[in-house]
């Protein structure tokens, strides 16, 4: 082994060992040309508008394609994955309908602070190390992070589009540390899924045109956090009672029995956040809203947009006792809110009830509002 190879094992293993002792369960290398397959993916996934509102995706379109293009210097990349697997099935709160079912990665601690934080602790000492310059990304730069960890050896992109792991199953956060250090790669993973369908088939609002891809349109984590306005009336109701994110498609995922509970040292639920009460988060203003999901990632979406989630999962319910809370939101100052509780109120209401209340409304100051009491009348 020559003097280059030995110095370029001593900083993979260096690497590797940091990740580790900073709480990384996998820690695996590839290199910006790894995945010559996703600027075409890409490409397709843009051209038949399955990114929906999220218009940075085709802005960024060439440096999301090609780590390259984002940075020309890059000669290795470093891929980074913690568990945050639950310890019971998420999906059981689906059956509790006066209770809101939050995605398992947003009950604890907004996990891009924690991620990076520790990857910027590794790269410190790496950069030391070995002398190359580094950057750190955590899902907020347009770095493909799910191809490149299937290049890198970490799992492979299910049916679902999310990695999965042997080792992990779905629940992994991931994140990337790209360096002009030439370090040793590893071997992809190859794809095990096989004729399973248990993702696809999980799926609530058939997000899912074809198994490895995705319409986001459709799907309830792009519907409630990503998007702004109000939500396509025809999936409300298979929205049932989740208000933020989906966790469907991953919890079906049978390589989730390999998968360990997240441990203390890392990600644990808030109590407080696993299975809270409709009535309650109905009552959320701005300031409490905050107060609420301080630290949460389900802070940034603001409000309007949560309450907005809220509505449809109280509509949902069949809980007339919400019906007192749903009619003071119809009056709220977001046109968002009042939309989605006209719709709520409508589902709650008896028709006679609701055409009541319903009078002398469909004069609202936003259009938006104003075709949900129109559409809410002519369903009922």
């Amino acid at each position: 082994m020559s003097g280059d190879d030995r110095q370029r094992r001593r900083l993979t293993d260096f690497l590797k060992a940091e990740a580790a002792d900073k709480g990384f369960d996998l820690c695996r290398i590839t290199g910006p040309d790894s995945i010559p397959q996703a600027p075409a993916r890409l490409a397709d996934f843009l051209a038949a508008g399955y990114h929906g509102t999220m218009d940075w995706m085709a802005e960024t379109e060439a440096r999301r394609a090609d780590p390259r293009v984002l940075w020309s210097e890059v000669r290795s990349i470093v891929v980074f994955a913690m568990n945050y697997g639950p310890e019971h099935d998420p999906r059981a709160v689906l059956a509790m309908p006066d209770r809101a079912a939050i995605s398992v990665y947003a009950q604890n601690r907004d996990y891009h602070d924690i991620i990076k934080g520790r990857l910027k602790e590794v790269a410190t000492r790496f950069a030391a190390r070995g002398g190359a310059d580094v950057k750190v990304f955590v899902d907020t730069a347009p770095v493909m992070e799910k191809p490149l960890a299937a290049a890198a050896g970490l799992g492979w992109q299910g049916r679902h589009t999310n990695l999965v792991s042997r080792t992990h199953g779905s629940w992994l956060f991931l994140g990337s540390l790209f360096t002009t250090a030439d370090l040793i790669r590893d071997e992809p993973e190859r794809d095990h899924c096989g004729s399973c369908r248990a993702c696809l088939d999980a799926c609530p609002t058939d997000a899912f045109p074809a198994p490895y891809k995705i319409d986001a349109r459709r799907c309830i984590s792009y519907l409630t956090i990503e998007h702004k306005g109000p939500i396509d009336p025809s999936l409300r109701e298979k929205i049932g009672n989740r208000i933020y994110g989906c966790d469907d498609c991953l919890a079906a995922c049978p390589w989730n029995k390999f998968a360990a509970a997240a441990s203390e040292m890392k990600l644990v639920a808030r109590e407080e956040l696993k299975a809270p009460a409709i009535a309650d988060l109905l009552t959320l203003d701005d300031p409490g809203f905050r107060a609420h999901f301080s630290g949460s990632p389900v802070k940034r979406i603001g409000r309007d947009r949560f309450v907005r989630n809220v509505l449809i999962a109280a509509g949902n319910s069949g809980d007339r006792g919400l019906m007192e809370t749903c009619t003071r939101l119809a009056d709220d100052i977001a046109p968002v809110v009042r939309g989605m509780a006209a719709w709520a109120l409508s589902r709650l209401m008896t028709a006679s009830e609701f055409r009541q209340f319903a009078a002398g409304r469909t004069d609202d100051a936003d259009e938006d509002v104003r075709a949900e009491y129109e559409r809410a009348k002519t369903e009922r």
